[in-house]
Order: structure tokens, then sequence, then C-alpha cells
């Protein structure tokens, strides 16, 4: 009987965190241009850059936590930054996916662009794809510089450094709130 009581705690304590990681996030993000690696053009941006996600809304930005950060980045002229935002999204199992645009829309194009995908698991999954755009008076993209990186080991309240060569992101995606997985039946701990 014995053997029964741990190979439950086993499973609950080994159980996958998707099982009780579904809910808000609170995330942040900056967008960086790395200033000792020579720029990269790709191709332009695609009109559908969004990818069909749903856009950042001003109701679901929250307050910057990380600007001690940005100010050091900023201090010195390794860095730029390009693009620093707080918001809060649902996530859970299945990829969420939010889109950023800054700067002034031209003709459905911003001149910083993208989408990031985030999915809980036993790790957090990120998946960002962003378009630093220099557009003409008309709002024609000229020049794209892309950046596309995945990494599915992220841990949950960690900052995560995405190397993309000239341009990188900084990101930090954590739960709201404190969720805790269930506690085993006391009971079962004593057989």
């Amino acid at each position: 009987m014995r053997a029964i009581g741990y190979l439950t705690l086993l499973l609950t304590l080994t159980a996958p965190a998707a099982a009780f990681a579904e809910g808000p996030y609170q995330v942040e993000m900056l967008l960086l241009r790395q200033n000792t690696v020579a720029a990269v053009t790709s191709p332009f941006a695609p009109e559908n850059w969004s990818a069909g996600a749903a856009r950042l809304t001003p109701d679901a930005e929250r307050p910057l936590a990380l600007a001690d950060e940005a100010t050091r980045l900023e201090a010195t002229a390794d860095y730029t930054v390009l693009v620093h935002k707080a918001w809060q999204q649902q996530v859970g199992s299945e990829p969420s996916r939010i889109a950023l645009g800054t700067g002034e829309e031209q003709f459905g194009h911003f001149p910083i662009e993208g989408n990031l995908s985030i999915a809980e698991g036993r790790f957090t999954r990120i998946d960002a794809n962003f378009w630093v755009n220099e557009l003409d008076g008309n709002g024609s993209v000229l020049r794209s510089e892309q950046f596309k990186q995945s990494n599915s080991n992220v841990k949950n309240g960690q900052l995560t450094f995405l190397d993309g060569g000239h341009l990188a992101l900084l990101i930090k995606v954590a739960p709201v709130g404190m969720r805790k997985p269930p506690m085993p039946d006391p009971e079962m701990m004593e057989q």
C-alpha cells in the first residue's frame, strides 16, 4: 500500500506544468539592436506580418518592470532599445500569439512590427518574429531587418536573452498571481 501512496505522490509532482499553468501571464520584452554586429537586411516584412494574431491593445499593456535593465543597456554604446513593452495575456498549452506594432502605422505597416507566440508546457515556449522596417514617405517598405528566434526552455519569471545577431530580444514571462500545483491528499502520504 505504501508503494501506491509514493506512486501517487510521484505522479502529482511530475505532472506536466500545463495541467495547472493555464491563465494570465505578465510578459515584458525589450527588442534590441546590437550595435557591435553589422545589420543584415532580410526580405521585406510580409503584408500579413501579424500572422492572424490579435493586436496588443492599450488596455492589455502594463507598467514596465525592467526599466533599470533598459537604462543600463541604453547607457552603453553596444545596444539600442527599439521596443520596450509589458502586457498581460492568456497563456496555456496551446500557443497564444499577440501582434505588436510600434511607431506610426502606414498602409498596414509599422516601423517595428511582429508577433510573439507563447505556450506553456514543462517549460515556456517562445516564438518571436519581428521586423524593423524603413518606410518611405508613402508608407512603402524600403528595407527590413528580421528577428526570428524560438526557445522552448524558458523558465517562468527568469529574464531570457534570445540572440538573433544584430537584433536580440530580452524577455520575461511569469504567471500573474501565485498559482500552485494541487497538494496531494495527506491520507495518501501516510499510507
